[in-house]
């Protein structure tokens, strides 16, 4: 069995898949490295291998890394940047300078379907990345996500203030807000669906129809119903961490 990572700045995405055939045995997210490892555990499960990608620090991800070899005695492989892998071509300028997850993602994305695509990637921060037919990167845009763009009205702005049921709660339309919850989170909202639509703009104007559009990350439900000709793919990053860090 393989444990995969994927350790963002807020949360860890897990799942132990079957090395045989990939099924997916066990999976979650938590916010914790503690809480982590008594998840792993819980599963009564002894995967003997775990690659992971982690967009923290070096000294956080090193600290991860020890307790899980000391708690499990795993073998644990790191994807790491590369200028060029699986017939993708990493288009920054400064190509260690690209955030992993998005490397793994739009890796991933090319993966699937050999054409243009765009990635975008939709958790703490939002991200989009562009890839051509032939494997190149030709770059992308990153904007605060739901919680970013929440939290700060939230926090500079003294008289907004509501719980997250509310906001839950608010999401149920997105006609104009009656209370302030409301129009701070359908406004949110279609800042986020206004910032998907104008990456396809942009891939129409390079490439016509010929892309596919991948939506990943843990608020792509607040957007598919504005793009439902878009790929769904929550575990995008997954399938470009098994590219980076192969068994063999």
């Amino acid at each position: 069995m393989i444990l995969e990572l994927d350790c963002g700045n807020s949360f860890i995405k897990w799942r132990i898949i079957r090395r045989a055939d990939a099924a997916v045995l066990a999976g979650g997210v938590v916010d914790s490295d503690k809480a982590l490892l008594l998840a792993i555990e819980a599963t009564g499960m002894a995967p003997g291998f775990c690659r992971l990608v982690s967009v923290r620090s070096e000294e956080e991800t090193s600290v991860l890394v020890e307790s899980l070899v000391s708690a499990f005695a795993l073998e644990v492989r790191r994807a790491g940047p590369a200028r060029e892998l699986a017939g993708v071509r990493n288009g920054y300028e400064d190509f260690e300078r690209l955030g992993l997850d998005r490397w793994l993602a739009l890796l991933g994305g090319y993966h699937l379907v050999k054409r243009a695509c765009v990635v975008i990637d939709l958790g703490t921060a939002v991200t989009s990345d562009f890839v051509n037919a032939s494997g190149e990167h030709l770059g992308g845009f990153i904007c605060p996500g739901m919680p970013l763009m929440r939290n700060q009205l939230r926090t500079h702005t003294r008289r907004i203030r509501y719980d997250d049921a509310s906001a839950e709660q608010a999401l149920s339309s997105l006609a104009p807000g009656r209370m302030t919850v409301e129009a701070v989170e359908r406004g949110c909202m279609l800042m986020l669906q206004g910032f998907v639509l104008t990456q396809i703009e942009q891939a129409r104007a390079l490439w016509g129809e010929e892309f596919t559009l991948f939506i990943t990350g843990g608020d792509a439900p607040l957007v598919n119903q504005a793009v439902p000709s878009a790929q769904v793919v929550p575990d995008l990053v997954f399938v470009g961490l098994a590219i980076a860090c192969p068994l063999d």
